[in-house]
């Protein structure tokens, strides 16, 4: 179905074909305003209104009904792609919205193995806490699913609805590959490439997780602001710390949280000593090599040897395999 069906689907009521002789002229009759309003009035609620109930007649096509569900008979996914915060004035919004006009879109739930009317969810977690909170049942969709196909529509609903910041998608990049999951499964559940990917986990593991959740998802910092902060770490952890462990900071905002956190790492620091330059064939300084007491830290001229350190970054794991081995064989 195309986009216009989808919505004309949902606004609009085909009338009867009319009688012989008659004129087939006359347009549909329109759906009461009440109910268009319910749905939403903005452009933007409508556009999401159509984008999902063409992904739910898509699933209806495919025999997956919708079904209620207590929410308390609904386990989390293993895997989280979310940061919790305290303060969520969206979250309230989903609540109100609910309350006033039922749950529109249902979530995605598996059964769980051996055990009756119990299931563990794939995506809707937010609608899943406003069901709860409201004391209602939550509307969704059962499916069978494997492990690998659980995650990656976790990870393409979140990215479909825009909902994901980067620290998010990094962190749920981190947390499949500490699970287990193959870099395959991994890439189809964030719709990325190899080297995003690599940047993703490596962004996720050089930030401490104490201070990712003090900082919070940050929607308007995207990759570059997080990289930079990571790239400081070394350096800025402990006044990131003290930052964070002031009882002002956690009353900010999530994104006045980065900016200031961001502002403590690029305070001037001492100059790194023992510099040196790795020159590439042609003879070009290509990388600089930084060593500050045990910590070592190349950066690629990106100019000189282009999407090197990305290809470098996903063979770190084998080439550090074969240090071990030669490190074995002495």
């Amino acid at each position: 179905m195309s986009r216009k069906d989808t919505v004309n689907s949902l606004f609009m009521r085909k009338t009867e074909p009319p009688a012989a002789g008659a004129s087939a002229s006359k347009s549909p009759e329109r759906v009461r305003s009440g109910a268009i309003s319910a749905m939403g009035t903005s452009l933007q609620e409508m556009s999401e209104g159509a984008r999902a109930a063409a992904r739910l007649q898509e699933q209806l096509s495919a025999g997956h009904a919708v079904i209620e569900i207590d929410p308390a008979m609904v386990s989390d996914s293993s895997v989280g792609d979310r940061i919790s915060i305290e303060v969520d004035p969206g979250f309230e919004e989903l609540v109100s919205s609910i309350g006033q006009h039922g749950q529109q879109v249902p979530i995605l739930v598996r059964p769980v193995t051996g055990r009756t009317d119990w299931y563990q969810i794939a995506y809707g977690r937010r609608r899943l806490r406003a069901a709860s909170r409201l004391g209602v049942k939550v509307r969704a969709i059962v499916r069978n699913l494997s492990d690998d196909e659980l995650v990656i529509a976790q990870g393409k609903e979140n990215l479909d609805r825009q909902d994901l910041s980067f620290i998010e998608k990094a962190l749920f990049a981190l947390r499949l590959e500490e699970a287990g999951y193959k870099r395959e499964t991994i890439l189809s559940a964030l719709s990325t490439d190899k080297a995003d990917l690599s940047r993703y986990i490596s962004i996720a593991r050089t930030l401490p997780q104490s201070i990712v959740q003090a900082i919070g998802p940050a929607p308007k910092a995207g990759r570059s602001r997080w990289m930079a902060l990571a790239e400081t770490m070394s350096a800025s952890g402990k006044k990131i710390e003290a930052l964070i462990a002031e009882p002002a900071f956690l009353q900010l905002p999530s994104d006045e949280r980065f900016a200031k956190a961001l502002a403590v790492a690029a305070t001037p620091k001492k100059k790194a000593s023992g510099g040196e330059h790795w020159r590439n064939a042609k003879g070009q300084k290509a990388a600089r090599i930084e060593r500050i007491g045990k910590t070592t830290r190349i950066s690629f001229d990106e100019r000189v040897v282009p999407e090197f350190a990305a290809f470098l970054t996903d063979k770190l794991e084998a080439l550090h395999a074969e240090f071990e081995e030669l490190r074995r064989d002495r």
